[in-house]
């Protein structure tokens, strides 16, 4: 698989994951302090050739994720899910196996700051997916479904409504039987 974008990892070892498994070129963030220079870079290398924004799917990956997806306008994303990025100790990218990279990065949402609505939240919860005990379940197979990673509520909503689902749909993607 060949990327013409330009993916944003965190680390060197995440680069050298990636190019195992797919011809691409990356950009090393250097981890959650990454400096303004860097971010200049990515808005350039936006303009040039588009990024994908494929951070680790823990804490310290999503606020590099949000930080970058707030500053640069119209980065694709990939997520990949926790169980398939992770040792016994570690999470990370650099961890997962050549078919679950490719795959979510066959499966790119762009991030956008105002999306048009198309599930409301009262939809949202009457869905389910916020307010119940087993909420959170629900929103992380949801979220590895859809290949946009694991969230909570409002980011959840969020996301679906950048994907543009209805609530018809949503449901639909709730009963369909686990994989």
């Amino acid at each position: 698989m060949k990327v013409k974008e330009v993916i944003v990892v965190e680390g060197k070892h995440d680069t050298q994951r990636l190019q195992k498994f797919v011809e691409c070129d990356t950009l090393e963030t250097g981890g959650l302090c990454f400096d303004p220079a860097k971010l200049k870079l990515i808005r350039l290398l936006q303009q040039e050739r588009g990024v994908i924004i494929f951070t680790d799917p823990d804490g310290p990956g999503e606020k590099i994720r949000n930080a970058i997806n707030q500053s640069v306008p119209g980065c694709k994303n990939a997520f990949i899910a926790r169980n398939k990025a992770k040792t016994t100790k570690k999470v990370g990218v650099e961890h997962a196996a050549g078919e679950d990279i490719i795959e979510a990065l066959t499966h790119l949402m762009t991030y956008e700051e105002n999306p048009k609505q198309t599930l409301s939240w009262s939809e949202f919860m009457a869905l389910g997916l916020s307010g119940q005990t087993n909420s959170q379940k629900v929103r992380e197979i949801l979220g590895n479904t859809l290949f946009i990673g694991k969230c909570n509520g409002k980011t959840l909503w969020k996301r679906l409504n950048m994907l543009g689902l209805h609530c018809e749909q949503v449901a639909a993607l709730l009963d369909a039987p686990a994989e």
